[in-house]
This record gives C-alpha cells, sequence and structure tokens, in this order.
C-alpha cells in the first residue's frame, strides 16, 4: 500500500474517533467536563504520532510527543490552577523531544547514535526541569543547593568532551 493510500486510511480513522469523542460529549451530560480543551491538544499530539506510525513516518513521533506533553502540561494546569508553573514547565519540552526521538529511533530502526542523541536530550529537558523548578521555588527539596546542579552539568559535559572517541 501506498503512502497516499495509509495517509488516506489514517485521516479517516482519526476523523472518524474525533467525531465519536465529540458526539459522545454532546449526548452524554456531564463528560464535557471531563474531557476538557486540554485533551484536545493532547488528542491533536497522539493523533500525529499514530499518523506518523500508520504512514510509515516514524519521525512524525517528534511533533507529536511534544505536542501531547504540552497538552499534558496545560492539563495540569488547567487542573491545578497553577499557571505559575510555565516559568519552569517550559524547560519539559526538550524532554518531550527526546522522547519523540527515542521512539522514532524505536519504531524506525535507526541506529544507536540516534537512541544516544534522544536520551541525552531527554536529559538536558530534565537538569533544565529540576534547576528551573528549584530557581522558582517549586522544588524545596533541594533547598538552597540547587545550583549543585548546573556544577553537575558543567562537569558531565566537561568530561564528556575531554574522553570523546
Amino acid at each position: 500500500m501506498d503512502v497516499q493510500r495509509r495517509s488516506n486510511l489514517a485521516l479517516g480513522v482519526i476523523l472518524i474517533l474525533l467525531g465519536g469523542i465529540f458526539l459522545l460529549t454532546r449526548l452524554v451530560p456531564g463528560l464535557e467536563l471531563v474531557i476538557s480543551w486540554p485533551w484536545i491538544v493532547i488528542g491533536v499530539g497522539v493523533m500525529l504520532a499514530l499518523v506518523g506510525l500508520l504512514t510509515g513516518v516514524p519521525d512524525m513521533a517528534v511533533p507529536g510527543c511534544i505536542v501531547g506533553g504540552i497538552g499534558g502540561i496545560l492539563y495540569y494546569q488547567n487542573l491545578s490552577g497553577d499557571w505559575a508553573s510555565w516559568s519552569y514547565m517550559w524547560a519539559l519540552i526538550p524532554v518531550f523531544v527526546g522522547v519523540g526521538m527515542l521512539l522514532a529511533a524505536l519504531l524506525g530502526g535507526k541506529s544507536r547514535g540516534a537512541v544516544r542523541e534522544g536520551f541525552r536530550t531527554l536529559l538536558v529537558g530534565l537538569t533544565l526541569f529540576v534547576v528551573f523548578g528549584s530557581f522558582f521555588g517549586a522544588f524545596s527539596i533541594l533547598g538552597a543547593y540547587w545550583p549543585l546542579l548546573l556544577v553537575a552539568a558543567g562537569v558531565l559535559i566537561l568530561l564528556e568532551g575531554l574522553f570523546k572517541r
């Protein structure tokens, strides 16, 4: 089956699923409270990843993970009302990129280098998230010692540069 036909099939299935979900929210009272607007953003991310998977383009997992992850952040913020958390939550975007790179590498049978880059991107994003979260007071467990994370990241980068093959 060619790419055009697979794309049409994937898009058709996605539109049918979306229509069914929206129809359910109209017919079942109270369901629209469960399916809030951030779920639409999450759904778009899932759909992007599905289209990539069904059409044989695993690299679509990267934008799918980014959009779905941002939807997850928005869902948390909408649920908790903690909109100020965006001051450090943005640092999760590289984490979503890393997860997408890992999925694309695993689904597409790419080299170990692609997997390594995915893990590296994921690790950088997590480090940024913890550093900025600590700076803005979200993680009190580190207290005044959060700058040690920056020092540790710098040491790791220096060691990698010195001992790289």
